[in-house]
């Protein structure tokens, strides 16, 4: 009789656990989640966070919902984040302005490194090199020659100070020997105009923010950042070229409070990979020439933790102050 028990029992025993335990699998993902956009609805990191809350919501049958928290170039939405309670119910979607603003403010309500917790890389994109039709400059070499002339008053524009476009300027500085005066805006559109009409010289970002001025033959590109070609812009050759070993891109990818349980972390970033690499969702990041990029939480938290320290680098050589 005890060894008849023990076949019944244990066979019983193994199957509760295993129920239990694929029960608190998926029950560790909260019904609803926020998707935190830490800037206005309308430009790629809304686009993009809604597209992947969409097609999380569908493939998990929970309810994931975007909301927007910009200002202060995205330190609000990301301390918001950064304070919320650590059970998967709060993510923080942004771009690598997260480690760009780390490095150029002094005094953040949050740390980047130690409050929040990387999830996946979801998407990235190398930056263009831009300057006026009708100006002297044909390709990077004739405008990197022209900065290292002194008596030359070059200047170039970005969206802000401790912007990526910004940084990734002051890395060419750094690297190339170069020097140009700083001219902030409020949004890269301004300072295209600007270029247009011949008050900045150059500017170093996005393809997508960039595409219409370029398909109407105002502004032309010279080179890319990445460090290969970029297949939404071949004939560009890589910067490093010229600047052996420059190179710059922007990112998007999700991230919870430190706090967060690693199987919640390690969930999200299996179904956030398996649904970025969709044909559809590669297609909407194409539009915006980003390439969908899949890494794991920890790579993803050693790319934080190696760019952070990069443009601190930067930031001290070039003598950048914030706002």
């Amino acid at each position: 009789m005890k060894i008849f028990k023990k076949f019944i029992c244990y066979p019983l025993a193994w199957i509760f656990s295993f129920a239990c335990c694929t029960h608190a699998y998926t029950q560790e993902l909260p019904k609803v989640i926020k998707m935190v956009v830490p800037f206005a609805p309308g430009a790629s990191n809304d686009l993009f966070a809604r597209a992947l809350a969409q097609k999380l919501s569908t493939k998990l049958e929970l309810t994931v919902i975007v909301e927007n928290r910009p200002g202060a170039g995205g330190v609000i939405g990301a301390d918001f984040v950064a304070k919320a309670a650590p059970d998967g119910a709060t993510l923080l979607f942004t771009s690598n302005a997260l480690t760009t603003t780390a490095a150029v403010q002094r005094k953040l309500p949050y740390d980047p490194e130690k409050d929040l917790a990387p999830i996946a890389m979801v998407a990235s994109s190398g930056l263009i090199l831009l300057v006026r039709t009708d100006g002297p400059y044909t390709d990077t070499a004739t405008l990197v020659q022209a900065m290292r002339d002194p008596k030359n008053k070059m200047t170039y524009g970005s969206s802000g100070i401790g912007s990526v476009n910004h940084v990734s300027t002051e890395l060419l500085h750094s690297m190339a020997g170069t020097t140009a005066l700083h001219l902030p805006y409020k949004g890269l559109s301004l300072a295209l105009i600007d270029m247009i009409g011949g008050r900045v010289d150059f500017l170093i970002t996005t393809v997508a923010s960039s595409g219409s001025q370029l398909r109407a033959g105002k502004v032309k590109a010279l080179g890319v950042t990445s460090l290969g070609r970029s297949p939404f812009n071949p004939e560009l050759a890589p910067m490093a070229d010229i600047v052996p070993g420059y190179s710059s891109e922007i990112w998007w990818g999700v991230f919870a409070p430190a706090a967060t349980s690693k199987t919640i972390i390690e969930r999200l970033n299996k179904e956030i990979r398996q649904v970025t690499a969709e044909p559809d969702m590669q297609k909407l990041f194409a539009q915006e020439a980003a390439l969908a990029t899949t890494l794991t939480a920890a790579d993803f938290a050693q790319r934080i933790k190696t760019e952070i320290a990069l443009w601190k680098k930067v930031v001290q050589e070039r003598n950048i102050q914030p706002e």
